[in-house]
């Protein structure tokens, strides 16, 4: 997957979500790395989801999420 800023290519500030499983152990994953520019949090959300947002320079964003399973 490319998210790029380039005329033509998309918009700037697009955003797709990936669901996935097991969220905690890959926000794990991506914290470990330690990376100065991006420390992403684990949120809560009132639809029922935990997600982690990731974005670029550009307002390009990767949302990964997971259902809970709460009622």
């Amino acid at each position: 997957m490319h998210l790029t800023e380039h005329h033509g290519d998309s918009t700037p500030g697009s955003a797709i979500r990936v669901e996935i499983q097991n969220i905690e152990e890959f926000h794990k994953e991506l914290a470990s790395k330690n990376y100065a520019y991006a420390r992403p949090g684990l949120e809560e959300t009132p639809w029922k989801t935990r997600e982690i947002r990731v974005g670029d320079p550009f307002h390009n964003h990767l949302l990964f999420y997971e259902f809970t399973n709460e009622s």
